[in-house]
């Protein structure tokens, strides 16, 4: 080895995970160095980056896949609630580094956009009313919205409205303070904020191929520069598996016990783009649907306003496809390389219990451009084919495990694997990702970190950072409203909504 690197924590991966848990660390334990581990010439290139992620700003306002109904009709919120509550952490921690100047604007990767839910037919019309009486009773969703007058709807969201037949039943749900972030311009933000933090180095073009527990106790990574080929040694006491797809490969790697019987079942996806500008002006909200038959969360259509450097954006889909890539800049054996003795049984068990999903990535990887255009139809009914163009979205590695009972299951959520002794965790999963990425990083810490977090000034660094930790959002009103004013008063929530929905003509 040419060169030797030594931290307190390793970061590998460059995306919004990484930088999260970076930030957390220096604002909770200003004194640990860290290196952050990118293979990529850039950071937030992979799955942060913002056509590479499935939804923005997840907070169970409108994905229909959280609030699933049960076999008597009655809808389950909880995931709904739990993924709200966690995505109100994000905000009171993007709050606190505006106030302290480590995020300059948060306009830069955060807009108000109307988060709706979209159904139509007499079943999925009496499904979301029961979801709307479950979720609007909660204060959490106090502010939801429910409509099956055509009139509404229009004012809601009129290019989905016009060309309707009038005898086609149809309902929506709006929460007005909904959100798209731009997870790729969160990211860089973030760890330009750290620059003028000691003890903290950002290493591109460096790929981390491995990983091994010291005698010590510390953790050996062997790390490449994909530039000069230079191969590097780095030692760090806890390493954080923040890369995505490429997380597996390594976590299998480190040997720990925990790491047995994980697999990875690589889904990959595409965007219907549109490049007319008159059109993308016309309409100001995320509108969710139901996911087909089958399909996995990630693709749950949705017509979706983004915001891309200031810019507006109008996209539909996404489509699902399969490849064996874990990475979109990755390799079509990885898949392959990550069998072993030990999750072999759960792969199997998962590819001979889920041929719906096997071929219902078949049938939308064979997709036409006019099939995708009819896709859309059904909620542009005047959609001009001509105006859209498809773009490669990008991979997502659902999680595959052990199960006592089929041997293995396919998980569609995220999970953190870690180290009995606290010194590695690994972030595996896909959905809902970046938007609780705040609440998952801070577990990691609590979790890996627990004689830090007991110190006196930990505990006033964290009620800095996230006012709420500690009591319950879900079940505590007038901390909610507390929480809630704080925050949309220090990223200007309430002021640029109605700025948007002013400039599109939406009641």
């Amino acid at each position: 080895m040419s060169k030797h690197l030594r931290s307190n924590v390793a970061l590998v991966g460059g995306g919004i995970m990484s930088a999260t848990l970076g930030s957390l660390m220096k604002m909770l334990m200003p004194d640990l160095t860290i290196t952050v581990f990118e293979r990529l010439q850039s950071i937030a290139f992979e799955s942060s980056q913002s056509m590479n992620n499935a939804g923005t700003g997840h907070a169970g306002n409108c994905e229909l896949n959280y609030t699933p109904q049960e076999p008597d009709g009655s809808v389950d919120i909880k995931k709904a609630l739990k993924i709200n509550a966690a995505f109100e952490v994000s905000l009171q921690f993007w709050s606190r580094l505006v106030e302290l100047g480590d995020l300059t604007d948060p306009r830069l990767f955060l807009n108000p956009v109307p988060q709706i839910s979209f159904v139509w037919g007499a079943e999925s019309h009496d499904f979301l009313h029961t979801r709307y009486e479950r979720l609007g009773a909660h204060p959490m969703f106090g502010g939801m919205e429910f409509s099956d007058d055509s009139r509404r709807l229009l004012e809601w969201m009129p290019l989905v409205m016009e060309g309707r037949r009038k005898d086609e039943i149809l309902a929506a749900t709006r929460v007005n303070r909904g959100t798209d972030i731009d997870f790729g311009e969160l990211t860089k933000a973030l760890l330009g904020g750290l620059h003028h933090h000691a003890g903290l180095e950002i290493l591109l073009n460096h790929e981390v191929h491995g990983l091994e527990r010291d005698p010590e106790g510390s953790w050996r990574l062997q790390v490449k520069d994909v530039v000069t080929g230079e191969e590097i040694e780095a030692k760090a006491e806890f390493v954080f598996l923040g890369a995505g797809g490429g997380t597996l490969p390594l976590l299998q790697k480190s040997g720990i016990p925990e790491a047995r019987g994980y697999g990875g079942f690589p889904v990959s996806g595409q965007w219907l783009v549109c490049k007319n500008e008159a059109v993308i002006a016309r309409h100001a909200a995320k509108v969710y649907g139901k996911a087909a038959l089958g399909a996995p969360p990630m693709s749950v259509p949705h017509l979706d306003t983004r915001y891309w450097k200031g810019s507006k954006a109008l996209l539909f889909g996404p489509f699902a496809g399969f490849t064996t890539k874990y990475l979109k800049q990755g390799s079509n054996l990885d898949l392959f390389k990550s069998l072993r003795p030990h999750n072999l049984g759960p792969m199997l068990a998962v590819a001979m219990n889920n041929l719906d999903l096997h071929s219902y990535l078949i049938r939308q990887a064979l997709q036409s451009q006019s099939q995708r255009i009819e896709s859309l139809k059904d909620y542009l009914p005047g959609v001009e084919g001509a105006d859209w163009e498809l773009a490669i979205a990008g991979q997502r590695v659902q999680i595959i495990k052990r199960d006592p009972k089929r041997i293995g299951t396919l998980e569609f959520g995220t999970e953190l694997v870690t180290s009995a002794d606290g010194s590695l965790a690994a972030l595996l999963g896909a959905s809902p990702g970046a938007s609780t990425a705040v609440d998952t990083m801070l577990a990691v810490v609590l979790r890996c970190f627990p004689d830090r977090a007991k110190e006196a000034q930990f505990q006033a660094n964290l009620k800095k950072a996230v006012p709420s930790h500690g009591q319950d959002l879900i079940k505590d009103l007038p901390l909610l409203r507390q929480v809630r004013g704080r925050v949309d008063s220090i990223l200007g929530l309430g002021s640029m909504l109605a700025r948007e929905l002013e400039a599109v003509g939406v009641a």
